[in-house]
Order: structure tokens, then C-alpha cells, then sequence
């Protein structure tokens, strides 16, 4: 199919470059000519495993193309994805100022029926809503259909190809009949095509990300109790992980989500009950207790050093809001690094692929280093605040030499308590009772 996709950030990047790894003919747009024509010339504007080989592989095969020039990009498209960002707005709720911008652009360029697709997450009415704006401008028909995505960064190549489930909102038999057609490669073991109302479509967004906050805030708040009574939470965890009801997943204590779905999309369900007057007291339970857990670690060092953490010199491991990615939005790291300068203490960081992202923000004010033994040397404690696997092994005697003193701050329980007290390293993780750190 000849497929054009509207917004070359993590969402349409991904999406774009898989349709085209898939055999479709697709053109991205996007307003910032900077980004396109690095696009253009292979350089990517965000780290995603596999992302780079495949741009690179479809712009030479050309199947994939980039532009500014929207007319054009979807002249010949029979499909076009609307993949803009809709960041958390003034009052909580989602901006949805792109997605106006952007469909109104298409209406006034449309020359013959196409299918617009949302990929951007958006509030429940925004399909209806974006409809409604485009008839007043358009002068051919046109359907608007909905496609939320599912994609977790670090793994976004293997989720669009080996997708759990395809969710499509679509008014008419026949759109969802043509992104099935369009999906069917990426759904060959069996994995359901879902079509529902776009309304529905809309809302599963919002309930998957808000169920996994809260499942990621019910298992930080209940690290926190184990850690009170002296009980584990690692050991906690599987005692209730093999219940099937339970699981495994989004199970694992540390120091809250962050990043640009989980903290956005919780505030916009707020938002969404509050403008319907109803009460949304579990999802701003989810939002305190997280924003609340993204303090412990700073609590624990302050308890540790006291008054003497003015003048410590604390290193930080892990600088994105989780693995395999360079996205810092929300990141839990950045909360501590915060509370730490505003202490006095010194602080260095590593981490393999967001320091670029962390230097615009704090320029000289923190010693930025290309290995992790360079930002532990002569440091009073590490913290480790992402779980990226390169820390997961290290040459603890090398760290013990390195460090000043042996403290270890573990906000995502890497290292076993047991091993790293055998060590001679003092060490707090988090829900670990004190007679085991």
C-alpha cells in the first residue's frame, strides 16, 4: 500500500519504518526541516534498538521517504497515520493542538477519499471531534479511524512486529477491512485484529498505561511497607507473582515510572473524569504515590550521610527513565540529581546513551563520563538509578577500589544483598529489610 505518516518522533518513526520493512510504499512528513533532512542522511533523532538498520536499509531501498512538504507527502497515499504529540496540556489534559493543526492541513489538501488514521494517543472524542473539523474544510469524503499504539521503548521494533494485539476504532466495515489488509504480515501467529468503536479504541489506551502505573505504584508502595517490617519485597513478589491472577509483569519495585506515556496518560484520565464531573481517586492515588517514590533515593542518602551530604561526592548510574532508550522525560534520575545539587553535594553520571539528553538540560553542573568506573571514582556512594544490563556484572573489586567509600544506593534491586554484604559493600535497595542491606 502507499501509506503517508504525519509526525517523525518515536511513534511515527517506528511506525513509518515498519510499514516500509514490510513492503509498503511510505512517506513521512514533518514541519522541522532540520529533523528531515538528517532523517534524509540517515541520522536518527532518538535511540531505539534496530531503528537506525532499518532506516537506513528502506530510504536506500526506497520504500521509505522523508519531507516537510505535507500536499505532497500524501498526494498519493491511501492510508495516512496522524502520529503528532500530545503532551500533557496546562490543566492535565492532553494538547491536542498538532492534531487539530494537522488534520485541518489534510482536509484542505485532499483531492480524493483517503483514510486518516490517529496513532496519537488522545482523549476519548478527539476522532469525532477531528471528523467534525475536517467536513468543514474537506471537500472530498474521508474517514477518520483510530489505531492506538502499544510500543515500550527499548522494545519497539519487536512490539510492531509481534504485536500482543492490533486495536482499530473504525466507523465502517470497509476502513477496518483495509488495515487489516494492511496489518495481516505483522499478525501471522494468530494475534487478534480488534475493531471497536474509535471511542473504545480511544479509552483501551488510557485503561492499558493506567493499569500498569498502578501496578507499578501498588508494588513501589507495598516495597516501602515490606522495608518498614522488616520484610522482602523480592521474596513478596514471587510469593504473589505465581498466582496466575497476579503475574509477573510491572511487578518490580524501584523508584516510579517516568518517561512519556505512563505519567501523561494517568493525568489525562484525570483530566477526563474531572471534565465530567466525576471523581478519578485511583489514578491520583497512582500519580502521589509515584511522584512520592521518585524521592526515596534521596531519602536514603540523606539518611545515610546526613549533614556530610553537602560535601559527598555521589555518582549516579542510569540516567534514562528506563533501559534501552535515551528518553529522560519524567525520569526518576533527574528528581535526584535535582535534590542532590540543591544539597551542594557533587554529582557525576554515566549512563550509555541519554547523557547527551541530560547535558542540554544541566550543562557544567554535573561531570559527565563515558564509562561507569569513570563516574565512581573517588565517589562517596554510587546510585544506581536505570537497570541498563551493563550494570548488572561489573568488577566489584574494581569498584571497591575505585569508591571512596563502599556505599551502594540500588533503586532498582540490581545486586543481591547477600553477595554485595559478602563484598564489603554497604548496600540499601529498595523494600530490603535493614538486616539483609
Amino acid at each position: 500500500m502507499k501509506i503517508a505518516v504525519i509526525g517523525t518522533g518515536y511513534v511515527g518513526l517506528v511506525q513509518g519504518t515498519c510499514l516500509a520493512e514490510s513492503g509498503n510504499d511510505v512517506v513521512c512528513i514533518d514541519k522541522v526541516a532540520a529533523k528531515v533532512e538528517a532523517l534524509k542522511n540517515g541520522k536518527i533523532p532518538i535511540y531505539e534498538p534496530g531503528l537506525s538498520e532499518l532506516v537506513h536499509r528502506n530510504t536506500r531501498d526506497g520504500r521509505l521517504k522523508f519531507t516537510t512538504d505535507l500536499a505532497e507527502g500524501i498526494a498519493e497515499a491511501e492510508i495516512v497515520f496522524i502520529a503528532v504529540g500530545t503532551p500533557q496540556g496546562d490543566h492535565g489534559g492532553a494538547d491536542l493542538s498538532g492534531v487539530w493543526a494537522v488534520g485541518e492541513q489534510v482536509a484542505g489538501c485532499l483531492k480524493e477519499p483517503k483514510i486518516l488514521v490517529i496513532k496519537s494517543t488522545v482523549p476519548v472524542g478527539t476522532n469525532a471531534e477531528l471528523a467534525r473539523r475536517m467536513k468543514e474544510v474537506a471537500r472530498v469524503p474521508f474517514d477518520v479511524a483510530s489505531n492506538p499504539e502499544f510500543l515500550k521503548e527499548g522494545a519497539a521494533i519487536d512490539d510492531f512486529n509481534k504485536p500482543d494485539r492490533v486495536v482499530v476504532g473504525a466507523r465502517r466495515e470497509e476502513v477496518a477491512d483495509r488495515l487489516h489488509e494492511l496489518y495481516a504480515p505483522f499478525l501471522r501467529t494468530d494475534r487478534p485484529f480488534l475493531v471497536m468503536s474509535p471511542e473504545s479504541a480511544e479509552m483501551t489506551k488510557y485503561v492499558a498505561n493506567c493499569l500498569l502505573a498502578t501496578k507499578i505504584s501498588f508494588i513501589n508502595e507495598m516495597a516501602n511497607l515490606c522495608e518498614a517490617f522488616g520484610a522482602d519485597i523480592n521474596e513478596v513478589r514471587r510469593g504473589i507473582g505465581h498466582d496466575q491472577r497476579i503475574g509477573f509483569h510491572f511487578l518490580h519495585p524501584g523508584v516510579g515510572y517516568g518517561g512519556s506515556c505512563f505519567p501523561k496518560d494517568v493525568r489525562a484520565a484525570i483530566h477526563m473524569a474531572a471534565s465530567k464531573g466525576m471523581p478519578a481517586r485511583l489514578m491520583e492515588a497512582v500519580d502521589e504515590v509515584n511522584e512520592a517514590q521518585k524521592d526515596v533515593l534521596f531519602a536514603k542518602l540523606k539518611g545515610h550521610f546526613k549533614d556530610a551530604l553537602g560535601g559527598a561526592t555521589i555518582a549516579v548510574w542510569g540516567l534514562a527513565f528506563k533501559p534501552r532508550t535515551d528518553d529522560i522525560r519524567e525520569a526518576p534520575a533527574l528528581v535526584l540529581i535535582d535534590a542532590l545539587l540543591k544539597e551542594g553535594a557533587t554529582v557525576r553520571v554515566h549512563d550509555p546513551e541519554a547523557i547527551g539528553n541530560v547535558k542540554a538540560i544541566y550543562g557544567d553542573k554535573l561531570t559527565y563520563c563515558d564509562r561507569p568506573y569513570g563516574a565512581i571514582e573517588q565517589a562517596d556512594a554510587l546510585v544506581i538509578a536505570t537497570e541498563w544490563n551493563e550494570f548488572r556484572n561489573p568488577d566489584f573489586e574494581v569498584m571497591r577500589r575505585l569508591l571512596r567509600q563502599p556505599y551502594i544506593f540500588d533503586g532498582r534491586n540490581v545486586y543481591d544483598p547477600a553477595r554485595m554484604a559478602a563484598l564489603g559493600f554497604t548496600y540499601q535497595g529498595i523494600g530490603l529489610p535493614a538486616g539483609r542491606e
